[in-house]
């Protein structure tokens, strides 16, 4: 009689412990799926705000690249600028996202080029929670790698300006930013051959920055300088700048966007990591700023404005490849080194007669590739081994842009042509490719 009851108490026990386990479970899964879905709320969020503040940067782009040149082209230079991003966007999404981010590199095997196939393919409507590891959503992923993209042909944009043709820079960027750059970001970014490697590029020291200023430094050798920009002596005419004002908004904007290109290249909200960046990153800046000046005083013998802003922007390049690695005073160091090889490296290209109206060659390229090296130089990757993997690196995606580079705008200058006339150069392009002029001031009779 009492084990019957102790059978049928321990029956009841059973059960009731299994309802309850059976409960918990249903109660913590409810909340997983809860969390899982308030942390892809959280991180896309902020991957969204940050795709944002890199579309800024086109603005600042546009700002920096029109103050630095001369007023009678200022239509031009905007117009590039306009028309880049909308390129970049386009054909981003036509072929380049497929390209650069191929799942299986499947038509050149070991990593070295793929195709997912044409167009956006969006799984499960490009919401699932289980995307990016619930980073974010296919959409946000799109659209933020999509902006930088374009940001890989603007730069091209002001080292070329001022002598190009329209047409045919609206071609180079055609093929460089929908083409060149995805291939040479899968390599990295995409799984491919040198991240395998251990190549490391956290936000694109070289796969955005150095890949546009390799783009920029063969634009500008095979167009020649500006007429008139270098005399047969020897001496060098300084062309009056359309409004510095202008190009330290643009400055400053472009720095807003910088908190978005490696903010969001974190690729969440993680609150540690992302603080740390955008705060390596501003350091950086300021620090590229001092840099700069103090170098240009001892060339220049003058405060120089021009050089503190462009050295506000060589401190942003040279911490981009390392900006989660590094600690505060690392990235102060990388930045005034940044800032003072900006100078350097401006005045090496205008001594080898290379025409670069912005100073793009210097900050993109020559700030991209110290910051690339300096990944293995500082920070918590810091080794040897490390430093020669980062020099590989980098001279794989330079030899690739450059030769690419130097096929499109040798292929054009070839056929069509790649540079206006004499008369049209000398009298502004504004009036002759576009039919109005960039500042018009109407005065009452």
């Amino acid at each position: 009689m009492e084990e019957t009851i102790l059978d049928s108490l321990s029956m009841v026990y059973q059960g009731a412990l299994a309802d309850s386990v059976a409960s918990v479970k249903e109660v913590l899964a409810g909340q997983q799926e809860s969390i899982t879905g308030n942390l892809l709320t959280s991180n896309n969020i902020w991957m969204m705000l940050a795709t944002a503040l890199v579309f800024i940067m086109h603005l600042g782009f546009a700002g920096v690249e029109a103050g630095f040149t001369q007023a009678k082209n200022t239509v031009n230079i905007l117009f590039k600028n306009t028309m880049t991003v909308c390129i970049g966007l386009l054909t981003y999404a036509l072929f380049g996202f497929a390209l650069m981010y191929p799942g299986e590199f499947q038509l050149i095997a070991g990593g070295i080029l793929g195709f997912a196939g044409w167009g956006l393919t969006l799984p499960d409507g490009g919401l699932s929670s289980g995307y990016a590891d619930a980073g974010y959503t296919y959409w946000t992923d799109f659209l933020f790698q999509a902006m930088f993209a374009a940001t890989c042909a603007t730069i091209v944009s002001g080292a070329v300006a001022e002598r190009i043709k329209i047409s045919s820079y609206l071609i180079f960027t055609l093929f460089f930013v929908g083409l060149v750059y995805p291939i040479i970001g899968s390599w990295k970014w995409g799984a491919g051959f040198l991240d395998e490697y251990g190549f490391y590029d956290f936000a694109g020291s070289t796969l955005v920055h150095s890949v546009g200023g390799w783009g920029a430094l063969v634009g500008i050798a095979l167009l020649g300088p500006r007429v008139g920009k270098y005399a047969s002596n020897g001496e060098k005419r300084e062309f009056p700048n359309f409004s510095i004002p202008l190009a330290t908004i643009g400055v400053f904007l472009l720095w807003l966007g910088w908190f978005g290109f490696n903010g969001g290249s974190v690729l969440s909200a993680d609150p540690g990591l992302t603080s740390l960046v955008l705060t390596t990153t501003s350091l950086a800046a300021a620090a590229g700023a001092v840099g700069a000046v103090l170098v240009a005083s001892l060339v220049y013998n003058r405060l120089d404005q021009g050089m503190a802003l462009n050295g506000i922007l060589a401190g942003l390049v040279g911490i981009t490849a390392g900006a989660d690695l590094m600690s505060w005073g690392e990235s102060i160091i990388i930045g005034l080194i940044s800032g003072g090889l900006v100078v350097l490296s401006v005045e090496l290209l205008e001594k080898l007669k290379l025409d670069d109206c912005v100073g793009a060659v210097s900050v993109h390229l020559t700030c991209g590739i110290f910051g690339t090296l300096a990944v293995g130089i500082f920070g918590s990757m810091a080794s040897w081994d490390q430093f020669v993997i980062q020099l590989v690196g980098l001279l794989t995606c330079g030899g690739m842009a450059s030769l690419c580079a130097f096929i499109i705008f040798g292929g054009l200058k070839a056929t069509s042509g790649i540079r206006v006339t004499e008369e049209h150069e000398v009298s502004g392009m504004d009036s002759h490719e576009h039919g109005v002029r960039g500042l018009t001031i109407v005065y009452d009779a």
